[in-house]
C-alpha cells in the first residue's frame, strides 16, 4: 500500500465524466428507488470534506450510483473504499473506477440494509469505544426511500456496538431529504422535534453541515437535501436498551399536539393504563402538561428509566403493543357480531 502522504495527493487518471458515464451506459434514475444523481464534483468534494481527513482511511460508501461521490472519496486519498450498490446497472461504471484506482476500490453488489459491514473491513482498524473514532467512515448520498430505516438500523448498531460500530465510534456523513435532516438535528421546542431527533441525539453528536439545493441533482427532486455528520457518543445519554428507548419515544410522539402523557398511556394495557401512566410520570417527576416537542433528553431518560422499572415488576409490559390490542379487540367484536347474526338467522 502506498504511503499515506502519497495517497493524499493521488488523483484519478483522466476518465469519462459522470455525465458521460450516464450516457455511455444509458443510466436513468429510477423514481421508485428515489434515485437522484449528484454530478457536480465540486459539491461531492464539499460533502467529502465534511467527513474529515480521509488520507489513508477505510471508507464504506452507500449506494454510489454512477460514482460521483466515489471519485471524490478516492481523490481525497482513501486507501480502501468499499462501495455497496444494489442496482446492477451501475456496476460496469464502478468497475471502470476500480481499474483506475487499482487495489483501492472494492465493489459489493448487494443491499446495504442486509450487508454485514462488520465483515467488510479488517479487525486491526478497531479502536476502543472510549478512544478516538477509528479510521473508518460511512458516507452516502442516500435514496430518500431508505434513509430513515437505514439510519434507525445504524443507530441500533451504535447502541449495541455492533455492525460498523464493532470497530469503534465509526463516523457517518450522509445526505437526507431536508425535512428528515431537520428532524435529525431539531432542538427542544422546535416544530421539527420528533422521534428521529431523540433517537439520534441520545446516541450521537449530530451536526448539520450544509444544504444542497434540489436543482443540483439529476433528476431534480422536489425538495432540497441536507448533509448530516454523526459521531457516536462515548456514553449514550440514555442508559437503557435501544428497543425500550425506541418504544417509549415512538409512543410519546404519537400525539404531537397533545400533552405527552396521551402517548405514554399507550405503553400499557387498557386494564391498568391510567394507574401505570400516573405512576410512571410520578417516578420521572415530569410536568404532565408538557407536549412531546417540549421534552428534553433528560426527560426521556427519566421516562425510560421509569418504564424499565415497571417492566422489571411485570415482564409482560415490554412486549405489549397498543395497536395489537386494538386489532384483537376489533376481531373479538367482529366475531361476536357474526355469532349474533348467525343466532338470529337460526332463530328465524
Amino acid at each position: 500500500m502506498a504511503a499515506p502522504h502519497k495517497l493524499a495527493s493521488f488523483r484519478l487518471p483522466p476518465l469519462p465524466t459522470v455525465g458521460e458515464l450516464i450516457k455511455l451506459y444509458n443510466l436513468r434514475a429510477e423514481k421508485q428507488l428515489s434515485q437522484n444523481f449528484l454530478l457536480d464534483l465540486r459539491l461531492t468534494d464539499k460533502i467529502i470534506r465534511q467527513a474529515g481527513n480521509l488520507r489513508g482511511a477505510h471508507v464504506c460508501e452507500v449506494g454510489p450510483g454512477p460514482g460521483g461521490l466515489t471519485r471524490s472519496i478516492l481523490n481525497a486519498g482513501a486507501a480502501d473504499l468499499l462501495v455497496v450498490e444494489k442496482d446492477s446497472r451501475f456496476i460496469p461504471g464502478l468497475k471502470l473506477l476500480s481499474e483506475a484506482a487499482p487495489g483501492r476500490l472494492r465493489i459489493v453488489h448487494g443491499d446495504i440494509l442486509t450487508y454485514r459491514m462488520d465483515r467488510g473491513f479488517p479487525a486491526k482498524i478497531s479502536r476502543r469505544w472510549d478512544d478516538d473514532p477509528p479510521n473508518l467512515h460511512i458516507i452516502g448520498n442516500l435514496p430518500f426511500s431508505v434513509s430513515t430505516p437505514l439510519i434507525i438500523k445504524w443507530l441500533e448498531h451504535v447502541a449495541n456496538r455492533t455492525g460498523p460500530f464493532s470497530f469503534g465510534r465509526t463516523q457517518l456523513t450522509l445526505t437526507f431529504q431536508k425535512e428528515v435532516a431537520e428532524r435529525l438535528t431539531a432542538s427542544t421546542g422546535s416544530r421539527q422535534r420528533s422521534r428521529l431527533s431523540i433517537m439520534s441525539q441520545y446516541l450521537c453528536t449530530v451536526h448539520s453541515c450544509f444544504t444542497i439545493p434540489g436543482r443540483a441533482f439529476v433528476p431534480k427532486p422536489e425538495v432540497d437535501v441536507g448533509v448530516i455528520h454523526f459521531t457516536p457518543l462515548v456514553q449514550p445519554q440514555i442508559q437503557q436498551p435501544f428497543k425500550l428507548v425506541e418504544k417509549v419515544v415512538r409512543n410519546i410522539f404519537q400525539f404531537r399536539r397533545k400533552h405527552f402523557y396521551k402517548g405514554l398511556e399507550k405503553l400499557f394495557p387498557e386494564a391498568c393504563r391510567v394507574e401505570l401512566t400516573q405512576e410512571m410520570i410520578q417516578m420521572a417527576d415530569i410536568d404532565p402538561t408538557l407536549r412531546s416537542t417540549e421534552l428534553k433528553i433528560p426527560h426521556f431518560r427519566a421516562l425510560c428509566e421509569a418504564y424499565a422499572h415497571l417492566c422489571s415488576q411485570d415482564s409482560s409490559l415490554i412486549n405489549y403493543e397498543y395497536r395489537e390490542e386494538l386489532r384483537q379487540n376489533h376481531q373479538e367484536r367482529r366475531s361476536k357480531l357474526l355469532d349474533g347474526n348467525m343466532k338470529a338467522k337460526t332463530a328465524k
